[in-house]
């Protein structure tokens, strides 16, 4: 095992800096309304000649005595939107137009699925980036360190996006912001990275994973930052699978031959390689002593896990419960898209502390989501523990923008209150107006396994239109379990959901909803699943999968999947 490293400069420095921005970040939260007033203020200001602005009226817009008006003007002129009705001003940008959505062009644009077959551009601007990436994400390093002082001590392994994945017809690049966030880090924070950026250009899914776990596993790792805990569980999969062979290569200083690495990303990386064999031989060793090998025996002085807790992601916490030191926390990423960055989780809650000086924001409680004229609320309005859609205005183009999410208001920092996420809204499900909720699908499943002891590894529901049923898919721990068993597991989740939700048992009731049908789903299926998204196109970072949904396309990756004996 490595040496740890002194902290002295990485912690002075971003305590410096960070720290700066920190104390900014808690003034401007001590009056959530006042902030909310400047930052639209600002946003129209910066935007009142792009020719959204003028069709929006931002500049009369601008002369409203006070906040009340400000924002009476800005509903009235201005409709809350999903990406759909923005992508005409982004497709002018993409061809070369400079001034559609905001003063000259984007500097770069993050892509994410849609609605629709087209995914979204969501234009990014220098100021937005700076502002939100730059400035902000100083206060996130500084954050690791005042909650773990010696997080960095040792090497950080982070999973991120490739920096350029393409370009737009106007030559602008689009590709990954965390990978942009990466790549633009202080020096000697980079430093301090477990592997370079080349090795997310790595095409072959377990390619890419193996080279990130054999430079990883041969370093003592104190911070590991990936936004989705599905890739932790397959970090451990990848280890699992190939151990032995990161021992060899680690002990004569190489990477594995075989492996589908294109020979100009294996030049990149052969630099970082020399023979280790006195990790080689601790490696070994542990495996003697523990058979399989965790991340608390190969990174036992990991100090932080940076990954969503919340949401659907929690279903994947299970698969590496005690699988870390115990001294480590794991702390939740924060509510974050590829459309708006919204902030940063301090503590140990999952609560998000908002950037009310960077973002605009309004807010519809939950029973108004699907209200024609719902009432928006301001940040300063918002009441803890009930749930809300939010809707962003930011420095990058997006003007009350549908974030189509749930969240849930927690306690107040500095009298701004914080989020977490509960789920997306389009995580609501309904064929004939049962409306049922993936948390419910989940609770439902959750406590079948309970009450059954028939634990699982994955499960999944779909709404099927044709035959008027939701098909559910599990993954059983014995895959030895039968179509009977399997299908009692089904008959109990449908007894808990007509209990959780009285539209459900409404239609179920009267037939309109059928008899759930039940599928057994072969070993690691989740894992060969997003290797076939990954590989048609979907960035590993940003990958989710609600548990609940409407998806001819998945469903029918699913559907392959199924043991059919």
């Amino acid at each position: 095992m490595e040496k740890p490293e002194c902290p002295f400069v990485p912690n002075f420095l971003l305590s410096m800096a960070g720290g700066i921005q920190y104390l900014k970040l808690k003034s401007v939260s001590k009056n959530p309304r006042k902030t909310s007033e400047s930052t639209l203020r600002g946003i129209l200001e910066y935007a009142k000649d792009s020719v959204y602005g003028k069709e929006h009226h931002f500049e009369e817009i601008l002369k409203a005595k006070d906040d009340k008006e400000l924002y009476s003007l800005y509903q009235k002129y201005v409709p809350a939107q999903d990406y759909e009705s923005l992508r005409p001003y982004v497709e002018r940008h993409k061809n070369g137009e400079a001034d559609v959505l905001f003063p000259g062009k984007p500097i770069m644009y993050a892509t994410t699925s849609g609605t629709t077959k087209e995914p979204k551009w969501v234009p990014i601007t220098k100021v937005y980036l700076d502002s939100v990436y730059g400035k902000m994400t100083k206060v996130w390093l500084f954050n690791f360190i005042k909650n773990r002082p010696k997080v960095f001590t040792g090497k950080i392994v982070s999973i991120v996006g490739k920096v350029v994945e393409g370009y737009a017809p106007d030559g602008t690049v689009f590709g990954s912001v965390s990978g942009v966030t990466q790549r633009d880090c202080p020096n000697f924070v980079k430093k301090l990275y477990a592997s370079p950026s080349d090795i997310f250009s790595i095409t072959d899914y377990h390619a890419r994973y193996y080279a990130i776990m054999r430079m990883g596993i041969e370093r003592n790792v104190t911070l590991i930052v990936t936004a989705n805990p599905s890739t932790i569980v397959e970090m451990q999969n990848n280890v699992n699978e190939y151990y032995d062979q990161y021992v060899e290569d680690i002990e004569k200083g190489t990477i594995n031959e075989n492996l589908d690495i294109a020979p100009e990303i294996r030049a990149a990386l052969m630099p970082y390689f020399k023979p280790n064999p006195e990790r080689a031989a601790e490696l070994r060793a542990l495996k003697e002593k523990y058979g399989r090998v965790l991340p608390k025996h190969y990174w036992p002085n990991l100090q932080v896990l940076n990954t969503w807790k919340c949401g659907n992601t929690k279903v994947y916490l299970d698969k590496f419960k005690d699988s870390f030191p115990e001294q480590m926390l794991h702390q939740e990423f924060g509510y974050f898209s590829s459309e708006c960055r919204f902030g940063l989780v301090l503590d140990d809650t999952n609560n998000t502390v908002l950037f009310p000086h960077f973002h605009y924001y309004e807010f519809v409680e939950e029973n108004e989501i699907e209200s024609e004229n719902p009432h928006f609320l301001q940040l300063h309005e918002l009441q803890e523990g009930k749930r809300y859609c939010p809707f962003v205005t930011t420095y990058a183009g997006l003007y009350r923008y549908n974030m189509n999410d749930l969240v849930e208001v927690g306690p107040k920092f500095c009298n701004t209150p914080t989020v977490h996420m509960i789920q997306k809204v389009n995580g609501i499900v309904t064929m004939t107006g049962e409306k049922l909720h993936e948390k419910q699908f989940i609770d439902a499943v959750r406590e079948t396994e309970k009450e059954l002891n028939m634990p699982l590894r994955f499960f999944i529901g779909f709404a099927d239109l044709d035959i008027s049923a939701y098909r559910f898919y599990y993954e059983f721990a014995d895959l030895a379990t039968t179509q009977q068993k399997a299908e009692e597991f089904t008959k109990r989740v449908d007894e808990l959901l007509m209990q959780y939700n009285i539209e459900y048992k409404a239609k179920r009731d009267s037939l309109r909803v059928k008899d759930p049908v039940t599928h057994r789903l072969q070993k690691d299926s989740f894992e060969t699943f997003k290797a076939q998204c990954i590989a048609e196109g979907s960035r590993d970072g940003q990958f989710k999968v609600n548990l609940l949904l409407q998806d001819e396309k998945r469903l029918a990756k699913f559907k392959k999947l199924v043991i059919t004996d």
